[in-house]
């Protein structure tokens, strides 16, 4: 895996995009060599032909990420697949067309576009039959051994069995408590703890994942030592869970890692610079979306009687109270008698146009204005009605520690979690927003504001 935007990318995914990027280069430089009446060498290098093709690329492979094309690899149409592409390329020709209008010098020939597209089309659709079929499985995958067999390393060996895109590979296990043999998610007991060694060498891990229910006496510290200065990667079973997972696991953490850890708080320079660009967002975004908000508005207010907006109090930075403002997508007196209750998926108390309202996330806008106010950022954990916090911070350990940082209108465990109105469900947002807390960053709050956007062009719905 890659790090890349403080986010772990399966080294197949990477090495595909990077090879995308020089095949569509090489599909619109090869139409320039057949299309061009002038010498394309001179276009191409001194005329900023390779400055015009370079958008073109950018945007088809926009396009692709768009269409979840990196997310699997795998084909699973043709048909489809091909249609996708088309839908990418033809983005791109959106663009030209758009840029067309402030400078022609801008785009590229009308030919060369043409020509350069179908190749683009062609090569890449073909590519993807390939890699998918032969390559992806040729770069191989990250290979780990896991050292005992707790609740930790129970819950990775499902996802990795589930999960085998991720380009992780369950080994198997090292344990005592069960022969040589059995099968656990996917993978087998290899042997007991004693035969660390020889395992190891059998196996040849990329790292091994140390997850033993009981250490005391039994954790084989000079094997780990040995093998750790061989170059073998040796880490807890909780790091390779928030690798694999993308966040933080709790069932693991005490309060000691957070208390002496120097990774998992906020640094202070993230957290004043995400200040800073959430302003610019924010308002840069009212002015943008003020006659969306107004049509929003008018729909909300014919559609129901009521009030426009729906004012409530949140939980804030350090605990701190703010009132929350969205458009109203329930009716009037939906909690008169329920009372503060979690909204479900198909709540009964949402309105016809507050269900298209918050499959468009349209009734979260009127948040710029906490932006503004400094109440909030563009992207952080959800803020929570304080009737909550108070349950379940007293259920869940660690709760009150994601209120180190703004609240946000989208997060990390909005892109990454269904939505849910659990206790478990809870638990697990909240492990994306410890990983968030921890790897807070512009790079990381672009990522999460992409997957946002793309959430509401396609009318998925708000998580």
């Amino acid at each position: 895996m890659i790090r890349a935007l403080r986010v772990f990318v399966p080294t197949s995914v990477f090495v595909l995009l990077v090879s995308e990027f020089i095949l569509l280069t090489f599909c619109y430089v090869l139409a320039a060599f057949l299309v061009l009446e002038v010498d394309p060498t001179v276009f191409l290098l001194f005329d900023g032909g390779l400055a015009r093709v370079l958008p073109v690329v950018l945007t088809i492979l926009f396009g692709l990420h768009f269409f979840d094309l990196y997310a699997e690899i795998g084909t699973r149409s043709r048909i489809t697949l091909v249609l996708e592409i088309c839908q990418a390329v033809g983005l791109a020709f959106l663009v030209e067309a758009l840029a067309s209008y402030v400078s022609r010098d801008w785009i590229l020939p009308r030919w060369l576009m043409i020509y350069g597209s179908a190749f683009s089309i062609l090569c890449l659709s073909i590519w993807r039959l390939l890699y998918g079929a032969f390559v992806s499985r040729a770069l191989g995958v990250q290979r780990v051994l896991f050292l005992g067999r707790n609740a930790v390393v129970q819950e990775i060996a499902e996802f990795l069995e589930s999960h085998p895109e991720g380009g992780v590979a369950n080994l198997g296990y090292v344990e005592d408590e069960h022969a040589a043999g059995e099968t656990f998610g996917g993978a087998p007991v290899l042997g007991p703890v004693a035969s660390l060694h020889q395992i190891v060498t059998q196996t040849q891990p990329d790292r091994i994942a140390v997850g033993m229910t009981e250490r005391r006496d039994r954790l084989p510290v000079e094997d780990l030592l040995e093998l750790r200065f061989s170059g073998i990667v040796i880490e807890e079973a909780a790091q390779t869970y928030e690798d694999v997972r993308k966040r933080i696991c709790t069932k693991q953490l005490r309060p000691a890692q957070l208390i002496f850890s120097g990774e998992l708080g906020p640094r202070p320079g993230s957290v004043m610079l995400q200040s800073l660009y959430s302003l610019v967002i924010a308002a840069v975004g009212t002015i943008l979306t003020a006659p969306l908000m107004l049509l929003t508005a008018l729909a909300v207010k014919l559609s129901s009687p009521g009030p426009i907006l729906y004012r409530q109090p949140r939980v804030g930075l350090n605990g701190a109270l703010f009132v929350l403002s969205k458009f109203r997508s329930m009716y009037a007196d939906a909690e008169a008698r329920t009372g503060a209750v979690w909204a479900a998926k198909d709540d009964p108390r949402i309105t016809p146009v507050g269900r298209w309202l918050r499959r468009l996330r349209l009734d979260e806008l009127p948040q710029l204005f906490n932006v503004l106010r400094g109440e909030m950022a563009i992207v952080g954990p959800r803020p929570e009605r304080p009737e909550f916090v108070k349950i379940l911070a007293e259920k869940i350990p660690y709760y009150r520690q994601r209120h180190c940082v703004k609240p946000g209108i989208t997060g990390w465990a909005q892109i990454n979690h269904k939505y849910g109105d659990t206790i478990e469900d809870t638990i697990t947002k909240l492990e994306y927003d410890l990983y968030y807390i921890k790897h807070l960053s512009p790079s990381l709050d672009a990522y999460i504001i992409f997957h946002t956007m793309k959430t509401m062009l396609r009318s998925r719905g708000s998580q």
